[in-house]
């Protein structure tokens, strides 16, 4: 699996503005209290998770985990450098609530059914394994054209995974996240030269300073638009 070292580095997806809404909607999706575990798997620095446990006075800290060990990680949880589905298999917690936040495309078709699979086994009578991923059909991140056909690309085979999902889980929610995102054209072109988002990891240095050119010609001194996320929520029972 790619190591995606970026996507939660001085974006708006580490803005407190972005954290605040997404952990209200997350809340609004389940039931938690001071006595939930959680567990992220793909946490990143853990600021989302951070911030959860804050609002909600966690008395156990959130597990994070995450294949990049970040050095300003939070120090707020749990975290743990490991693959997913070792970690799953192993541990001996039940959750109340399992995010899985734009990585489950990170995985094979197989992995990805698998670690639902034992997930929903981790999971506490009441709880519920919530994952987010780029809505496939209503994308509104800007790009330059290669990456938005790689973009593309990307987004039709996770609408194949999705679809795999759904089949497999029978007792599951479908619902949206959006946020409106503004953000200067000056700080979203850092973005891209740290390759904030999955679609860019392969790009070579060459290709990256080209799109960086292609979006410096095409966009305003202000980018906005709306992040857009599918939501699955999927029930224990």
């Amino acid at each position: 699996m790619n190591s995606l070292k970026n996507w939660d580095n001085k974006t708006w997806l580490s803005s407190q503005k972005y954290i605040t809404s997404f952990n209200s909607f997350i809340l609004k999706q389940v039931k938690l209290n001071r006595n939930s575990r959680i567990l992220d798997i793909g946490c990143g620095r853990g600021k989302i998770l951070a911030n959860l446990s804050n609002k909600l006075r966690l008395l156990n800290k959130p597990i994070g985990l995450d294949i990049e060990n970040h050095k300003d990680k939070s120090k707020k949880i749990i975290f743990k450098k490991i693959n997913a589905l070792s970690y799953v298999l192993k541990t001996k917690i039940t959750f109340d609530l399992i995010l899985i936040k734009q990585t489950i495309h990170l995985l094979k078709k197989k992995q990805a059914i698998k670690l639902l699979s034992i997930c929903k086994n981790k999971l506490k009578p009441n709880g519920k394994i919530i994952i987010l991923s780029l809505d496939p059909k209503k994308n509104e991140i800007p790009t330059f054209q290669l990456m938005n056909k790689k973009l593309n690309i990307s987004l039709k085979k996770d609408e194949k995974l999705f679809n795999l999902i759904l089949k497999n889980q029978d007792k599951i929610i479908i619902t949206k996240f959006v946020f409106h995102v503004q953000v200067l054209k000056t700080k979203y072109l850092q973005m891209i030269k740290n390759r904030y988002i999955s679609t860019l990891l392969n790009l070579s240095n060459k290709q990256i300073n080209n799109g960086i050119n292609e979006i410096q010609k095409n966009y305003g001194k202000v980018l906005k638009f709306k992040d857009r996320l599918i939501c699955f929520v999927i029930k224990n029972n």
